[in-house]
């Protein structure tokens, strides 16, 4: 299986090295940042390397050629649909929320500010609408009293992202395809970006 990686700072390495234990070849890595440190990642791995025209957009013409799949790690830029028809089986991302629950740049931090006491992670397919996509696999955590978004995210979300997205492309890769289940709206919340005090 052949991934166009989509990503940025330090999950997005993570996610470059899962995917290289997976056993699939990642032919491109795209960050919106040429100074990211996914770059020098790729780059040592020997890895081609574009960087976005448009940081908020990625483009068919930035996905590698003959792409089965996108994956994206931390990235804030939406999959133009052409980009998603690029590759065999579209694309997918990691969400750090029990989808449709906390849509948006600020997952995490929406968890702990309502006191969720389970959060959870998903891996969903991209679609037009960000975060919007079916889900792909998910999978949830018990919140710690007092934890900040922080200590959440390293101690159990990040982990988590990186053992579904494994699951998923340990699944694409026996059956060519992924699971596909369409989020309930009626649960659906927004986690816009917090303003910094």
């Amino acid at each position: 299986m052949r991934i166009t990686l989509v990503g940025s700072r330090h999950f997005g390495v993570t996610t470059l090295n899962t995917l290289r234990e997976h056993g699939v070849e990642v032919i491109r890595v795209v960050v919106h940042d040429a100074e990211d440190r996914l770059v020098a990642a790729a780059r040592a791995a020997g890895i081609e390397v574009v960087v976005q025209a448009n940081p908020k957009l990625v483009v068919a013409p930035e996905i590698a050629p003959q792409t089965d799949l996108i994956v994206t790690a931390h990235s804030h830029a939406r999959v133009a649909r052409a980009a998603l028809a690029a590759a065999k089986l579209g694309g997918i991302g990691y969400h750090p929320s029990l989808l449709p629950r906390h849509r948006g740049l600020a997952a995490v931090e929406w968890t702990i500010k309502e006191g969720d006491p389970i959060a959870g992670g998903t891996v969903y397919h991209l679609a037009d609408r960000m975060d919007a996509g079916a889900i792909a696999v998910q999978d949830w955590c018990f919140v710690k009293k007092g934890e900040t978004a922080r200590e959440l995210w390293e101690r159990a979300l990040a982990p988590l992202g990186q053992r579904l997205l494994a699951e998923a492309i340990d699944y694409a890769k026996t059956h060519g395809t992924l699971p596909a289940k369409p989020q309930d709206e009626q649960f659906a919340t927004k986690a816009p970006a917090l303003a910094s005090h």
